[in-house]
């Protein structure tokens, strides 16, 4: 599963919200407003909007109390960082860690560049 960078900045604010506070029900304003607070500004549709595609790729759960929707991380930030180790790996390696790790091993400073 690979995601995009706004997918992962709201990733990581919901996990940090959540973190906080787990049993907090977080709203796309709270994420608007805590990517507002990390230098990433974007407007209220546009993180409704990959919100809604986190929803329909099953990454995040939406649910609804009263009037208002509210969004949890299907997956904490560990789990989803393995799942994306493990699509690099099937994507480029033929699922071979091994290989995968002697790659990273070989090409550190250019990662690192």
């Amino acid at each position: 599963m690979v995601c995009g960078k706004l997918e992962i900045d709201i990733l990581n604010s919901l996990w940090n919200l959540a973190e906080e506070n787990e049993d907090r029900d977080i709203s796309i304003q709270d994420i608007v407003d805590e990517l507002s607070a990390n230098g990433v500004d974007r407007a209220y549709t546009t993180i409704k909007t990959v919100m809604d595609r986190l929803t329909v790729k099953s990454i995040l759960v939406r649910y609804k109390v009263g009037k208002k929707f509210y969004y949890k991380a299907a997956m904490n930030k560990n789990e989803m960082a393995m799942e994306a180790v493990k699509t690099v790996a099937e994507q480029f390696f033929d699922g071979n860690f091994i290989d995968m790790i002697k790659f990273v091993e070989n090409n550190t400073q250019n990662i690192l560049v």
